[in-house]
């Protein structure tokens, strides 16, 4: 847990930062130690809230699982060292965490530029490319992220590949407008191959709907090509309302291992 140890040090190091956050420090390394379960994504999200948040800064709280501890550990250093953040969810999934966790919640009307954004991914390239949407908040969440001077990135080991689609075979998530989602899918399919699917909701029936109303549509594609140019291609289709790829917009990702220790890229 070296890693993890040196982060946590180095974060709580700075002047006054330092006062009163020995006993959160603790606890934090306490609960990675005892609880066992998801360490890899809770070590990663500790890690990256530990480094890049700092007092008075306007922050984008992503979706997903890994976000769930990102959340805990920023309420846990509001307490201890009396941060003041301001807070834009990215999904009505991060809107409840920020509300439940008392957290200060804002929007991108009241605060259109933010010092960062934090968030998980599907999967992540050797040139730090993304693909993300699995839970269907691609839209919000490339618009925050867009917004943010930094867009952190959180996810266990697992998520790391040489290219995307080596270990991510679900598919690159497409949000497209309702009436639009044939045609879509078969200018897709015309124009890149591979095999593009309506995403089908588990627990009701029909299709999976997002917060903006729309679907989605996961394109398995063949190979990987020139991602740029492809997500460019994919939303000049009409009826696209935005792509799971996130392309030349992360400034770090923070991997967790599951000793515990943190790969920061």
């Amino acid at each position: 847990m070296w890693r993890v140890l040196k982060l946590c040090a180095r974060s709580f190091m700075n002047g006054d930062k330092a006062k009163n956050t020995g006993s959160s420090s603790i606890r934090w390394l306490s609960s990675l130690a005892m609880d066992g379960v998801d360490v890899e994504k809770k070590s990663a999200a500790y890690a990256a809230v530990n480094e890049n948040v700092e007092d008075n800064h306007v922050l984008g709280i992503g979706s997903g699982s890994t976000i769930v501890y990102a959340v805990d550990r920023l309420a846990a250093r509001v307490k201890d060292e009396n941060l003041k953040v301001t807070c834009i969810p990215t999904s009505f999934q991060a809107r409840q965490l920020i509300v439940n966790a008392k957290l200060t919640l804002s929007d991108l009307e009241r605060n259109p530029e933010l010092d960062i954004a934090i968030d998980g991914a599907d999967e992540v390239d050797a040139s730090l490319c993304l693909i993300k949407g699995g839970g269907g908040c691609l839209t919000q969440e490339k618009i925050v992220a867009a917004c943010a001077k930094k867009f952190i990135v959180i996810a266990d080991y697992r998520k790391e590949s040489k290219h995307l689609g080596e270990k991510w075979t679900r598919g690159i998530p497409i949000e497209v407008i309702p009436m639009a989602y044939v045609p879509v899918m078969r200018r897709i399919k015309k124009l890149f191959g591979g095999e593009p699917e309506l995403r089908m909701a588990k627990q009701k029936a029909g299709p999976v709907v997002t917060d903006n109303g729309n679907l989605i549509v996961d394109w398995k594609f063949d190979k990987a090509g020139d991602w740029l140019k492809i997500n460019q291609q994919l939303m000049m289709i009409p009826g696209v309302v935005e792509t799971g790829l996130f392309i030349g917009m992360a400034s770090k990702v923070y991997f967790g291992n599951t000793d515990g220790t943190v790969s920061v890229r």
